[in-house]
């Protein structure tokens, strides 16, 4: 999916919870601290980790394209 950026980054556990991977917040930063989640191809464990326009973040059965 793809996830359009209105300003410069966006934590990565909104993220999460704003495409729909998780319900909440909390259940985001514990996918998260589990390392189940690539920021381009690499685990990331930083819960409000900074996404910006360009990366892609992954984990299973999900890949959301940050333009």
């Amino acid at each position: 999916m793809d996830f359009e950026l209105r300003s410069d980054y966006i934590p990565l556990c909104d993220l999460l919870k704003y495409c729909g991977v998780t319900e909440t917040g909390g259940m985001a930063k514990m996918l998260i601290a589990e390392g189940m989640v690539l920021v381009d191809g690499e685990v990331e464990l930083r819960k409000t980790a900074k996404i910006r326009s360009g990366q892609v973040v992954t984990g299973e059965g999900f890949s959301i394209n940050v333009r």
